[in-house]
């Protein structure tokens, strides 16, 4: 099933995707407007909001995709709370393993990732390092260590637009991933696969087709376990929150791998520096291949772009990227500079043509209506607020640091209906929930005595429309901020009768205007807020707001 004509079905008029534009790598010199910025800050970022739209449009297309590749620093994670002997506003990220406190670390460092969404500057490096963290997928229920997943996080966005050769070896002796991996218990008399495995068939070079038993086109069973044996002998070091090495768990035996690989053999060693220099070996042979690079670029793409590699995407957008990227030694910021640049990328079949995750769909939707009480000062707002909004996004299926298993979130993977896994009898409920809260029933906050809760001041939203005293400028213009895509002459006439049932819009012009005479009137204040935050409902929760 189409996704579009799927979120699109309650429409009166049939859905009709725009004519398919031959588009490829090539620059893209089409016009720059809004539709254009916003696409491309929708894409990049957890949700586009008009002021970010309006810095964008000050330059040109190419400014606005330089800014985006900017990366942006992070603080570490101070304590919203006490946890153990770290008092409230200090870091704990390097303090000693509590298991005691790890369920309310844990739970802090959530809270200062979605604080970081929420507060994102014009930059990808947010959303890149959610692409990361799904890529080298590490879930926290098993490290069972909130400082290693803190560690973790550093090094991915660290790295965010890096080397991705230089990041598989950092992973690689992550101590969380070591953890996660069983890559600590894997050692010359006990080999185990997990690692070697993923490292090849997740994190680089792909499985591919099953052509024999034992045999997935781009690797073979033998070569997992070769794996394995390179890999022997490092395990996490908790104390020091780093890895270790210890030489009498590490094989120092050759290790032949199939032909795959050329039948390369990578020579056993002894000693701490001859076991990475076989890491190294491990790496360069498989970075050597073709197709991890394009793995990778098709994972980027599906993250940005569209789940829908065809043979004509694979010719003129994958292969060229991929191309870039082998060109560059693997550094990802090219790959990424070519694309968001690219004709296909602003093609008119690439607006609209996904569906939000929740994390764009919960923390964009808080950035275009924000609220303070979703904007705290103190410390241990910050932590209920967030806390809460983890949780939201967790019954959306996707909870940040405890990602469903190694593969990642199916949404990227899971063939043939990818992001479409987003929508279903439970989540759709959720998702619109969600929305209906925050505009018009309240959002509750765990643990948060406000004495009321969040919601959209719809009397702060009508501030983005130009002409707020016309009901078709209000609806359109809404929708222009609020949706990818166009909605019919139709549906603005529905949406306009929430404001004005069934009366002339003179009536609206009338009442606005009067209560702009008399903006302190609270009779007439409630009337223009009631009304204008029943249109946002009912605009949230339409099929349109649920596309990127």
């Amino acid at each position: 099933m189409n996704r579009r004509d799927f979120l699109l079905r309650s429409s009166k008029k049939p859905f009709s995707p725009p004519a398919i534009e031959s588009a490829g790598l090539e620059p893209y010199t089409g016009e720059w407007t809004s539709k254009q910025a916003y696409h491309l800050l929708r894409r990049a970022m957890f949700g586009a909001t008009p002021k970010d739209v309006a810095v964008i449009l000050k330059g040109s297309m190419s400014q606005a995709v330089d800014m985006l590749l900017a990366p942006v620093p992070a603080a570490a994670p101070i304590a919203y709370v006490a946890t153990g002997g770290v008092a409230q506003g200090q870091p704990w990220a390097t303090a000693g393993y509590d298991a005691n406190q790890e369920n309310s670390r844990l739970t802090q460092l959530q809270s200062w990732w979605i604080k970081l969404m929420l507060d994102q500057g014009i930059s990808l490096t947010e959303k890149m390092t959610l692409f990361w963290h799904n890529h080298f997928s590490c879930g926290a229920n098993s490290v069972k260590d909130a400082r290693y997943m803190y560690k973790q996080n550093d090094l991915l966005r660290q790295n965010v637009f890096g080397n991705f050769k230089t990041l598989a070896k950092q992973i690689s002796l992550d101590p969380a991933m070591l953890r996660y991996l069983s890559g600590s218990y894997n050692t010359k008399t006990s080999p185990n696969e997990n690692y070697g495995r993923e490292l090849q068939e997740l994190f680089s070079i792909g499985k591919g087709p099953e052509i024999a038993p034992g045999n997935y086109t781009h690797y073979t069973e033998a070569d997992v376990k070769a794996a394995a044996k390179v890999l022997t002998g490092w395990s996490d070091d908790q104390a020091g929150l780093t890895y270790k090495f210890t030489d009498a768990n590490h094989d120092t035996n050759d290790k032949t791998f199939s032909s795959a690989y050329g039948n390369r053999v990578i020579k056993g060693g002894k000693g701490k520096t001859e076991a990475l220099r076989e890491m190294d070996d491990l790496l360069t042979m498989i970075f050597d291949q073709n197709q991890t690079a394009v793995y990778l670029v098709r994972k980027i793409y599906r993250w940005f772009v569209d789940y829908v590699i065809d043979s004509e995407v694979e010719k003129n957008i994958i292969q060229p990227l991929a191309d870039i990227f082998r060109a560059s030694n693997y550094e990802v910021k090219p790959v990424l500079n070519a694309l968001f640049k690219s004709a296909h990328f602003y093609d008119n079949t690439k607006i609209g043509c996904m569906i939000k995750a929740p994390t764009d769909l919960v923390l964009g939707t808080i950035r275009l209506f924000p609220h303070p009480l979703l904007f705290p000062t103190a410390l241990p707002q910050t932590n209920w607020a967030y806390r809460t909004l983890r949780r939201v996004m967790a019954t959306m299926q996707l909870d940040i640091m405890n990602l469903p298993n190694v593969a990642g979130l199916p949404a990227y993977w899971q063939e043939p209906v990818f992001h479409e896994i987003w929508i279903n009898a439970d989540t759709l409920q959720k998702r619109v929930k969600f929305t209906n809260d925050y505009s018009f029933d309240k959002f509750r906050l765990d643990e948060m005595d406000y004495g009321t809760a969040p919601r959209i001041d719809p009397l702060e939203a009508v501030k983005y429309i130009t002409d707020p005293s016309n009901p078709v400028t209000i609806v359109t213009e809404f929708a222009q901020i609020m949706y990818p895509v166009q909605i019919t002459s139709e549906q603005v006439t529905e949406l306009k009768n929430i404001l004005i049932p069934g009366l002339p819009d003179v009536e609206w012009t009338v009442e606005w205007n009067d209560y702009q005479k008399n903006p302190t009137d609270d009779a007439k204040s409630t009337a223009i807020a009631d009304k204008l935050r029943l249109l946002l409902k009912y605009m949230l929760a339409m099929a349109e707001y649920q596309l990127s």
